[in-house]
């Protein structure tokens, strides 16, 4: 079984700051890649900025800017919204890179070698904000205004001569593999939108445009520009050093293990981008994510009604473990989740505060107070100790497979009750009563406990990257020994160093009224 493992996320279209929906794709995608890196396996995980288009070009001439300066300097702020996620990506790919432009070209080709794509004339009405084309069916008019009836989006007609896929041909070998791969598209419910988009008959898709200038020349005909979404969803195997299928990069991961969407470009990658790939005759993804839109307070985040949330805003106000940790936990990955602050913060008090970081914090400063500041060894267990460990310990295929299907919410809430369970074992057996009466037994409560709390928080690093990595430090769990290898394992405490110094973890928020 290969141990190499590929997950992306979608590349950010720079034409505004970062928001919610950004963050909650990134700390996602960076929690499977965390948690693929504790099972030992190699792990590509890339991000990325997508540069061309209509609305790029739009947004710099509103700001006096050539387009390329414009990008750069937004495309700043998402790979410095990077670093303020915590995320572990180890690429970020801009479509502006040269290495991009290679693989387009190489894309583009193929498609004509293979007959399908032609020259015709393109007209229908088209969204400049989505830069998607849009049927009849998918408009309706609002005050006046065409708009499109899933995004909310101005549309217009437009007629040009285009360049076109020929998508209708591919309906059958798109439908043949959705059937032949069932998790092919995630959740279900995406999945089966899809199956029905798809039935409804394809239409030949126009890949290309002449009334803009900002991106990709199409190769021997220069003024028409290549439909940003046949560059942006290139981008997947840019990283990979393709057009060079040869290379070591590219050998090793893809196909990619799973792409990590929001619902609203699931059309582009689960119809368009494997359909490109069939023409190109490359390997498909093996996996679709779309997850769902994060909702302020049960609205959709909108500009004009002043409810979006500003992830740099609330990481500053309440910290990055906390946000990356409600938002798994409250927002069932695949479907829409509304976030507000009030459940930011009995989140944080009831799950990480009274229960993690209390754990932590009790057990350590008792063991500095009653035994010289070292992990006692074991000398007396009883079955509830073993029972303890091992309920966890057996709950790992469990575990592994959650993630393997994305059921993030399943996986933080098994976890999390793992803490709930330590802090009752912990109160109810009472080490403080048995300092003077049973040294031994009170040891070995000792022992199991912080054994339970090593292990939580080698499950827990995936989702809170720092403070988990702050009480394994305490207990001198070296970074390379974080991985599923070191729960299944016994005897690896080190009892004969004392322990480090732990701070509070997370402070309780105190309600304003």
């Amino acid at each position: 079984m290969s141990k190499n493992f590929y997950i992306t996320t979608p590349i950010y279209y720079p034409s505004g700051r970062p928001h919610m929906g950004h963050a909650y794709s990134s700390i996602v995608a960076d929690i499977f890649a965390r948690f693929k890196r504790l099972e030992g396996y190699n792990v590509l995980f890339l991000t990325g900025t997508d540069e061309h288009g209509q609305k790029i070009q739009k947004e710099a001439e509103k700001n006096n800017k050539d387009p390329k300066i414009f990008c750069d300097d937004i495309s700043e702020t998402f790979r410095n919204l990077t670093k303020t996620l915590t995320l572990s990506n180890n690429d970020f790919i801009r479509t502006t890179e040269s290495r991009h432009l290679k693989s387009v070209n190489e894309i583009w080709n193929r498609l004509i070698n293979s007959g399908d794509i032609y020259l015709d004339k393109y007209s229908g009405w088209y969204s400049v904000s989505d830069e998607a084309y849009y049927d009849v069916e998918e408009i309706e008019e609002n005050n006046g205004i065409k708009v499109s009836k899933t995004s909310g989006s101005t549309v217009e007609w437009v007629e040009e001569e285009s360049y076109f896929f020929r998508l209708s041909e591919f309906q059958k070998r798109l439908l043949d593999h959705y059937k032949k791969n069932e998790d092919f598209i995630l959740p279900k419910s995406r999945k089966n939108e899809v199956i029905k988009f798809v039935e409804k008959g394809l239409k030949d898709l126009s890949i290309s445009r002449t009334s803009f200038s900002w991106g990709i020349p199409v190769p021997e005909n220069k003024k028409h520009v290549i439909y940003v979404w046949l560059d942006a969803l290139t981008n997947y195997l840019s990283a990979l050093n393709f057009p060079n299928t040869k290379d070591e990069k590219y050998k090793s991961f893809w196909p990619a293990d799973v792409h990590v969407i929001g619902k609203d470009i699931l059309r582009f990658h689960a119809v368009y981008w494997p359909a490109f790939l069939l023409a190109a005759k490359l390997p498909l993804p093996k996996r679709i994510f779309g997850h769902g839109w994060i909702l302020s307070d049960d609205k959709k985040m909108s500009k004009s009604l002043g409810n979006i949330l500003d992830p740099i805003e609330v990481i500053k106000d309440y910290g990055i473990d906390q946000l990356r940790y409600y938002l798994i936990k409250e927002v069932s990955l695949g479907n829409d989740g509304s976030i507000s602050m009030q459940n930011l913060k009995n989140c944080i008090n009831n799950d990480l505060a009274n229960n993690y970081g209390n754990l932590c914090q009790r057990v350590f400063a008792f063991i500095k107070k009653n035994c010289n500041n070292k992990i006692p060894k074991k000398i007396d267990l009883n079955d509830r100790d073993i029972k303890l460990i091992k309920n966890l310990k057996d709950e790992i295929p469990q575990l592994i497979e959650y993630i393997n299907k994305q059921n993030l919410n399943e996986y933080i809430k098994t976890v999390i009750n793992f803490s709930f369970e330590a802090n009752k074992y912990f109160n109810d057996s009472e080490p403080w009563a048995l300092k003077e009466k049973d040294p031994d037994r009170m040891c070995g409560i000792l022992n199991t406990i912080v054994e339970q709390i090593k292990n939580i928080s080698i499950l827990l690093n995936p989702v809170l990257p720092i403070s988990t990595k702050k009480v394994l430090n305490t207990i001198n769990i070296s970074d390379k020994d974080i991985l599923i290898d070191n729960i299944r394992k016994n005897n690896n405490l080190n009892c004969d160093i004392e322990l480090k110094r732990l701070d509070i973890l997370f402070k309780k928020i105190e309600n304003d009224n």
